[in-house]
């Protein structure tokens, strides 16, 4: 529930930046005749992502238990893949989101008020996609209840009050620390992912070593027990491990944390004084902005 909380607080966050961006460009602009599209937008953009969130959950209800392993198993490395992606995206360019998502409204200005909404459905459907696959797959990991949809949905009520707050103004908030330690935190998550996505392959019988086991600690840690459930709700973990799956999340884990750790905490490279000052200008003004509030 915990973990699931938190990918909805993260990823409504940025879908809350989106739209309080573009809604605070067209009011700047004097363009407050469009403000409707960019709400239709982000109403198509979330009819989608339930949509999809819907065929993933109810989909293979129908098919044998090994093709629901496998598709499942399949879809949850997906689902780590793209948010391994998302997480390294967001890290390099957040400081240029504002700047980009400015160019693109303006050219859907250029071509219609229809354009708004297509533009405003592309660049929030985007983010309720990503957000559907990797709670599905944090959820399935988790096991079946409803405790994974109560923490994402509290997650992105959340996320909808903290950006409709940082839109007006009410409070100021360091998203460049916001979204490093949450990308952090979610490595580790898709790790648990990723591990629960080889389990099922294991289980389709499409890779080896299912009773190959690393561990067995359910003795210790029982399942049903307040902090095995805790660790598994947070963490993924699984107190029976095989060694596939253990070495899946290693694999995974230790570097992609350490290189997403070097990403966002390194030192920026220092500009020569031989820079043009129009380079520098143009990448100072939206880090400023990046690093407070982001509409």
């Amino acid at each position: 529930m915990i973990a699931n909380y938190l990918i909805g607080l993260r990823e409504g966050l940025e879908a809350a930046l989106v739209v309080g961006i573009l809604l605070a460009y067209l009011v700047r602009s004097g363009r407050r005749d469009l403000v409707h599209q960019v709400w239709l937008g982000v109403a198509a953009a979330v009819m989608v992502s339930l949509a999809f969130g819907a065929v993933l959950t109810f989909g293979p209800s129908g098919l044998t238990f090994e093709a629901q392993e496998l598709i499942g198993g399949t879809l949850s490395i997906l689902a780590v893949g793209l948010i391994t992606w998302m997480i390294f995206w967001m890290s390099r360019t957040a400081r240029y989101l504002k700047a980009d998502l400015h160019t693109r409204l303006d050219d859907a200005l250029t071509a219609g008020r229809w354009a708004v909404l297509v533009m405003t459905l592309l660049a929030v459907g985007r983010e309720g996609l990503e957000t559907a696959l990797f709670l599905w797959a944090a959820a399935e990991a988790t096991g079946a209840s409803t405790q994974p949809l109560v923490g994402a949905v509290l997650g992105l009520l959340s996320a909808a009050a903290l950006g409709w707050a940082l839109y007006r103004g009410a409070v100021s908030l360091n998203l460049r620390v916001f979204f490093s330690w949450t990308g952090l935190f979610l490595v580790v998550v898709a790790g648990g992912v990723l591990a629960y996505g080889v389990h099922d392959l294991q289980e389709a019988g499409v890779l080896p070593g299912l009773n190959a086991l690393a561990f067995d600690v359910s003795a210790a840690v029982p399942p049903q027990s307040w902090y095995g459930t805790l660790l598994k709700g947070v963490l993924n973990f699984s107190p029976v491990t095989t060694w596939l799956e253990l070495a899946a999340w290693t694999a995974y884990v230790v570097p992609t944390a350490t290189l997403f750790a070097r990403t966002v905490w390194s030192p920026a490279p220092r500009q020569g004084p031989s820079a043009p000052p129009a380079i520098a200008s143009a990448t100072s003004a939206p880090d400023r902005e990046a690093t407070t509030v982001a509409v």
